[in-house]
Formats: structure tokens, C-alpha cells, sequence
């Protein structure tokens, strides 16, 4: 299966190192404040880049190239991920992958096979209010289980959450804290409409309340922080 989408320079994926940034077409979730609605929504119609051709690149800048993400869309519905991610850290690559979380089997997967090096994972919501937020139906115990998993594998990794002001408030913090009471690192990021996203009209949590949003969250995750305020 073939990545859909291609950012070669980003030094915002991956904890300002110089990266390459892949995307993969197709998601279970259909979150409507999404930025890739074209991956999500019609990945049948994306383009598509042929392997050889990332790996070409990711070849002739072996020295220059620090880390490549890889993201979507959900990367984790990719039948061959596992190839191709041997073939970039054949390379030398650091591998941080982007997902939602739906299938903890493969995170673990790679996870055991030493095929990434950080996993950052979405928290949409609290489990009262994910179904909404994802705008489908979603297992929780998959969500819990991806969540139990990043926390005690021993890989780097972040929670996320893109807070959005008709989705989350006190309470949402207030829930999702104990939930992931403890985590390494969890940031609240701010939300940007743009032409991309799934569905429009939505709002950003302005940044004094997103400052209360911390404080809720503090007994659980002091490591909290937002992301994109500046």
C-alpha cells in the first residue's frame, strides 16, 4: 500500500529535529475539526507515491535527515506498515508514528519489533463525549488499552488532545485526567479552522481557558501542557 501524501522538510513532527513527514490515506475516525479531510474521507481518490521513490529520498539524505513520521489518514490500518518501516530504520531513521489508537495490537507489534521510536496518540475526549468528538462509534476498551500500553512499554510517547470549544470543557478535563493519570507527556493543541478540515464553524478554546484547562488537569498529568498558544 502506498503513502498519499508527502511533507520531505518539517522541523514541527518530531521534537524540532529535521524530518520527513509520510501520510497514509484512510482513518476509522471521522473527527470533524480533522485538517486532512481528503485522506480521511476519499482516500480511494488520493494520490498516491510510490515506495521506491520515499526511499530513494530518504536514501540520498541519510546526513542531512534526522527522523521520518509517519501519519495520516490512521497509519496503523496499513496492511504492510511493518515493511516499510523496517526498510527506514534500515536507513538509520528514528520512526515516530502518529495515531489514533484504535488498534493497540499493532502498536505493539511495533512496539516489540523496535520499529518506532515515539508514538503520539490522540486523546479525543473523555470517554463520555468520544464518540462525538471522533464522530463514530468507537471500542473505549481499544482506547484504553493503547493508553495502558504507551504508558508502561517504556517508548517515548505523547497523548494530544486538539481542543476545540463546542467539544471540551472542565469536565472533559476533569475526566480525561484520571485516565491517563501519570503520563509522560500530554499536550492540549490549539485548534485552527482551515479549507481542509472535515466540517467548518467550529472554535478555538481561547488560551486563558485552555490556562484553566491545565489546572484541571494537574493533579493527574503535571506534565500537561498546550501546544501552538505562542
Amino acid at each position: 500500500m502506498d503513502f498519499s501524501g508527502w511533507e520531505k522538510l518539517s522541523l514541527v513532527d518530531f521534537d524540532h529535529r529535521l524530518t520527513t513527514t509520510i501520510f497514509m490515506a484512510g482513518c476509522p475516525f471521522r473527527c470533524p475539526f480533522c485538517h486532512n479531510s481528503d485522506l480521511v474521507l476519499r482516500p480511494g481518490e488520493a494520490p498516491t507515491i510510490p515506495w521506491d521513490e520515499i526511499l530513494a529520498y530518504l536514501q540520498k539524505r541519510r546526513k542531512m535527515l534526522d527522523a521520518v513520521c509517519v501519519t495520516g489518514g490512521e497509519p496503523t490500518l496499513m496492511p504492510d506498515l511493518k515493511d516499510k518501516l523496517r526498510d527506514i530504520k534500515k536507513l538509520g531513521y528514528l520512526v515516530k508514528l502518529d495515531s489514533n489508537g484504535w488498534n493497540p495490537f499493532v502498536l505493539e507489534e511495533l512496539i516489540q519489533e523496535r520499529l518506532v521510536d515515539y508514538i503520539a496518540m490522540d486523546i479525543k475526549n473523555s470517554p463520555n463525549r468520544y464518540e462525538k468528538t471522533a464522530g463514530v462509534p468507537v471500542n473505549l476498551d481499544t482506547i484504553s488499552h493503547s493508553i495502558r500500553l504507551l504508558m508502561e512499554s517504556g517508548i517515548d510517547y505523547e497523548f494530544r488532545t486538539t481542543i476545540i470549544d463546542e467539544f471540551h470543557d472542565d469536565q472533559s478535563m476533569a475526566e480525561i485526567g484520571p485516565w491517563i493519570a501519570g503520563a509522560k507527556r500530554y499536550f492540549l493543541q490549539r485548534y485552527i479552522d482551515n479549507e481542509h478540515c472535515i466540517e467548518h464553524g467550529l472554535h478555538m478554546v481561547q488560551k486563558e481557558k485552555a490556562e484553566g484547562f491545565l489546572k484541571v488537569l494537574e493533579p493527574f498529568v503535571p506534565s500537561a501542557k498546550l501546544r501552538d498558544y505562542d
